[in-house]
Parts: structure tokens; sequence; C-alpha cells
């Protein structure tokens, strides 16, 4: 058995994958539909849309297969998400990277595989839809056509559900994509020993340039605002916009120190938007940070509650005022 070797950048594709928010979650018709739709017209027995984790395969939609993940490292899909076109197995054993596969030698029995990768936005490719057969078979341009047509209905469904996670203004992880995705990166973090720190960011004076400019100048504002924190921190950083003018950054594996020095680099990258934008405001902000703690903190939820006590704190040294708890 010779396993998919694993990407350079396969921690980009586990967070696109992480964000659709989907792992582990129940059957859902808009998928099972493809499954069965693909098991009658190819007529095979398995049909599946897998999601290829980081160390498992974990199927969303399963027919004809009782198992609901499998090692990564047995996976076909793994294979597959590597390419740009479908991966084709005509015949397993005959296939020096699958023909001792324990999926082949033992049950299911794997003999035929077609799968074509399933790519969301930013070209990241989570999975496949896959066939699978117990007998040896061809698979001509015809079946190669169709079942490309049906992988691009499951990128559809997948790009609805990643749509669901983003928030279209600024095209960051809305609330529900960064808990998605920060949660995942807490475990990580935690079983590896890493540090991890939150910020959470509100705009300063956001409401004024609403009420004296408009709302569009106001998303403008935000869209603005987003690419500068975009620019100042890590692509290996979770960026997610909470909503209205709150923001929030994760950093995985950087020190107080980095912390520091990305929080100057932001306001450098607001200071020189603001000298040059002339758009007769000036964007600020006020930041609070917080370090997690596995004795303090249960999950992001904490986390987020904490950094957001501390950036009103910090808002309201800023103005010179006591403190007031969030609203």
């Amino acid at each position: 058995m010779i396993p998919a070797p694993i990407p350079a950048d396969d921690q980009r594709r586990l967070d696109a994958l992480y964000s659709l928010n989907l792992l582990d979650t129940a059957a859902e018709e808009r998928f099972d539909r493809l499954t069965r739709l693909a098991r009658r017209l190819f007529d095979v027995p398995i049909a599946l849309v897998s999601l290829v984790d980081a160390r498992r395969q974990w199927f969303k939609s399963s027919f004809g297969l009782a198992a609901r993940e499998t090692p990564r490292e047995q996976s076909f899909c793994g294979h597959a998400i590597l390419r740009d076109d479908l991966l084709i197995v005509p015949d397993a054993l005959q296939d020096q990277r699958f023909h001792d596969n324990p999926l082949v030698r033992g049950a299911p029995g794997v003999r035929f595989y077609a799968g074509c990768p399933l790519a969301v936005r930013g070209g990241a490719k989570v999975g496949t839809l896959c066939l699978i057969d117990t007998e040896p078979r061809e698979f001509d341009k015809d079946d190669q056509a169709l079942l490309h047509d049906l992988g691009r209905l499951a990128e559809q469904e997948l790009e609805s559900a990643q749509l669901a996670s983003m928030d279209d203004l600024t095209m960051l992880s809305n609330r529900r994509g960064f808990s998605a995705l920060a949660q995942h990166a807490l475990a990580v973090c935690q079983r590896q020993g890493m540090p991890v720190t939150l910020l959470f960011f509100d705009m300063d004076g956001f409401k004024a340039i609403n009420d004296r400019f408009g709302h569009a100048e106001g998303d403008l504002a935000l869209a603005a605002f987003a690419d500068h924190l975009r620019q100042a921190f890590r692509e290996s950083d979770l960026i997610g916009r909470l909503g209205g003018d709150e923001f929030v950054v994760l950093l995985v594996d950087a020190s107080a120190d980095q912390c520091d020095a990305m929080l100057a680099r932001l306001r450098q990258v607001v200071d020189a938007y603001n000298a040059q934008s002339q758009r007769g405001y000036a964007l600020d902000f006020s930041a609070g940070a917080v370090a997690f703690d596995p004795a303090r903190h249960t999950g992001i939820a904490d986390l987020l509650a904490q950094a957001d006590q501390a950036m009103y704190a910090n808002k309201a040294r800023r103005k010179g005022t006591p403190p007031a708890a969030p609203q």
C-alpha cells in the first residue's frame, strides 16, 4: 500500500474543510440525493461524499457502506484530492498503490474506484464524490463526463455550506465559521502544547462614519479594515468578523512578543491607509487579547467572552473613562 503524500499546504486545505462545519454532522438530503443518484446512474454498490480530514476520511453521505470513516492513509480519496481531474482505478488489485490496501483485501473489497475531487472557494480540495465497485470495470469518457457533472453539483452544496460560514461583505469567516475553525485549532494546539492567543477588535468611531457618510461608506470602511487584518497577520492565523464592527484573530503558536509585533504592524497598516485614503475620516480600533488557558477556558466561547471584556476595558482606558460592561 502506498499512502497518499500529505501536501505542504494541507493546513490551508484543512482550514477550508473545517470552515464548512460539516464534519461529524448528521446526514443531509442535499448530499444523500447525489449519492443515491450516482449509485443508480452508474450501477455501483457504493457511492460516497467523502471529506478528507487530517487523519481520516469521513463520509458526509454514504450509500452501500456501513462505516462512517476510515483512516486517511488507507483512503483512495486521499490520492484523489491531489489531482485536478478524476482518479480512476479500474482494478485495485492491479494497482501498486492499492493492491494490498486493507479496504481492498478486506471489507468492503474495493476493486473499482472513481473519485471526483471537490473544491471550495479558494480552490482547496476538501473531499470527493466517489464510486466504488467490488468488481473491476472500465470507465469511459461518457461516464467521466457524468461524474464530473455530479461532482459540480456536490461542489455547489459545499459552497452553500461555505457561504453560510462566511461574511459576504469582507469574505472573512463569520461567527459560525470562525467558531468552528477556532475550536479545531484549539484542540490541535492543546495536543501539541502550542500557545494560542485570541485578539478581539472593535472599530472606534464606526457609528459616526455610518451616520455622517452613509452605510455604503461604512461598508467600505469594514472591508478596508478586514484587508488590513489580512495584511498584518500571518496566513496561519484565523481571522473573522463576528458582526457589526467586531473582528477577531486567533494567533496560533505565537509568543507574546510576536503578538505585540503583529498588533504594532496592524497599527502601522491602518495609519498608512488613513494617511493616503482622503475619505474624510480615519479608521481606528481598540483591541483586547487573551491567551488560551485550558484551566480557565472550556472552549472558544469562553475565550471570545474574555477577549471581548479585555477589548472594552482597553477602549475605556483609551477614552479615559471607567470600564463599562459589554452590552
